[in-house]
């Protein structure tokens, strides 16, 4: 068996590989063996190119030596940053990493595109391997990868700033900010016409600079409600920029890779967007926060406050409870009280169930990872649509860190910025008692009447200590 058969065959198993991994991901009972899968996919992959890497080179040659020095070093600082920063990100922290990650498959699909043109464009037709008649492809291909690569790695940055608090969550608005995505989109179709015409150095860095700008500004745009929807639509553009370097690379398994990252990232927008009853080219042409931005005037009438002693009273006297945790609630790292304060409740004999958003969080399934983290059962975790009919047979649901999730407004006014957008029907319910730090908008920035119900108390504090009292009173 030669390197290059053993390496294909190994790509097969890869491939195989990723296609488990993703299965398993999609259940909370097998997650653990489907992160298993890719890991060992992806080492396998590592392990195939780097065999087939040295087969080809000539090891005598001083150029060659550098090569797999630089190549070394490389994966090694890879591997070391990659485990440091895995071992100490906070759950919180999970969204801002995954976006700073895809930034890096579209800069790595950049460096690949100008590195495919620096060696058969620039070099010129008679220096390269690439068939005469194929020449015309591997320029669209240049060109292509080079773009999406672009869009994802501005884009992907400007996500992390946003999710990390150093850039406002507030969209962007340019005037004709429609217009310049477009405007942006054509001029890359004329340029990659051009390109694929006569490749030249000045259309090559015309398309990156465009590119660069619009996967900024793209982003930018979109309002922080929006952001579970950004974070996996740009999963899906690292995708298609990997299976862009995959056919300049001629490597099959980069190209399966990426177009399996690339479907099932746009699918998973795609059902995000559904959760919120929008169009995937309405988040794109701006998010939430750009209507909500504006100053709430109306009077909801006065809030009530609870006390923790008479919440614990509320939650004695339950026989059902339902929990609808949120992006506030992994602020406060408040997931282990919950789940202590759920086994607690269960003691009772109180039915306790979770209620899970679609979009709670900052990425789609947040809350189903932390808590499962907290060793909550698997069993009481619902969905939206699951749980939804059964708040009104509900005795008490505690709301811990949502707020645009079980907003009423998205179903009661048709000027709210969130109409349309299905929610939890938290309201439904007997008793309503909402854990927050204070009367603040979400982060769609759009104010919620739930707070000013009549069935509706707020348990004001930090999270995490509020449900620590409770589970000690209880």
């Amino acid at each position: 068996m030669t390197a290059e058969s053993a390496a294909q065959a190994a790509y097969i198993v890869a491939a195989l590989l990723f296609v488990l991994s993703l299965a398993g991901l999609s259940r909370h009972e097998t997650s653990r063996s489907g992160a298993l899968s890719g890991i060992i996919g992806m080492g396998l992959a590592l392990i195939a190119t780097a065999g087939l890497a040295l087969d080809r080179l000539d090891l005598g040659s001083g150029k060659a030596v550098t090569g797999v020095l630089l190549t070394v070093v490389a994966v090694a600082g890879g591997a070391v940053t990659g485990l440091s920063r895995a071992r100490r990100v906070e759950m919180t922290a999970m969204p801002e990493l995954i976006a700073v990650l895809h930034s890096f498959v579209g800069l790595a699909a950049v460096l690949v595109g100008w590195n495919g043109y620096l060696q058969v464009e620039h070099a010129g037709a008679a220096q390269t391997e690439v068939a005469a008649d194929l020449l015309t492809i591997h320029h669209a291909e240049v060109f292509i990868g080079v773009f999406i690569g672009a869009v994802t790695f501005t884009g992907s940055i400007v996500a992390y700033g946003k999710l990390a608090g150093r850039i406002r969550s507030a969209p962007l608005t340019l005037p004709g900010k429609n217009a310049l995505n477009i405007g942006a989109l054509v001029s890359f179709g004329a340029l990659t016409v051009a390109f694929t015409a006569s490749p030249s150095l000045p259309l090559l860095i015309a398309v990156t600079v465009i590119a660069l700008a619009l996967g900024w500004h793209l982003v930018a745009s979109i309002g922080g409600g929006d952001m579970p929807v950004v974070v996996s639509m740009l999963n899906s553009y690292s995708g298609w920029a990997a299976a862009a370097s995959g056919f300049l690379l001629n490597n099959n398994l980069l190209i399966v890779t990426g177009a399996l990252v690339g479907s099932s990232g746009a699918y998973l927008s795609y059902i995000m967007c559904q959760a919120m009853n929008r169009s995937f080219l309405s988040v794109i042409a701006g998010g939430f926060g750009s209507q909500a931005a504006l100053p709430d005037s109306r009077d909801y009438g006065e809030h009530r406050e609870v006390l923790v002693e008479d919440a614990v009273q509320l939650l004695k006297e339950a026989r059902s409870v339902i929990i609808t945790p949120g992006y506030g609630m992994a602020v406060a790292q408040a997931q282990a009280g919950v789940a202590d304060l759920t086994r607690r409740l269960r003691d009772r004999d109180i039915e306790v169930r979770f209620g899970i958003h679609p979009v709670a969080g900052r990425l789609p399934g947040h809350m189903n990872v932390l808590l499962a983290d907290a060793k909550v059962p698997y069993d009481i975790v619902l969905e939206m649509d699951e749980i939804n009919d059964d708040f009104a047979s509900t005795s008490v649901v505690l709301v811990i860190g949502a707020n645009d999730t079980v907003n009423p407004a998205a179903l009661d006014d048709p000027g709210s910025p969130i109409a349309g957008m299905p929610v939890l029907r938290v309201w439904d319910a007997q008793n309503v008692i909402v854990f927050k730090r204070s009367m603040a908008a979400g982060y769609a920035g759009v104010q919620n009447p739930l707070f000013f119900r009549e069935n509706t108390q707020m348990l004001f504090g930090d999270a995490r200590q509020r449900v620590e009292e409770i589970v000690r009173a209880l």
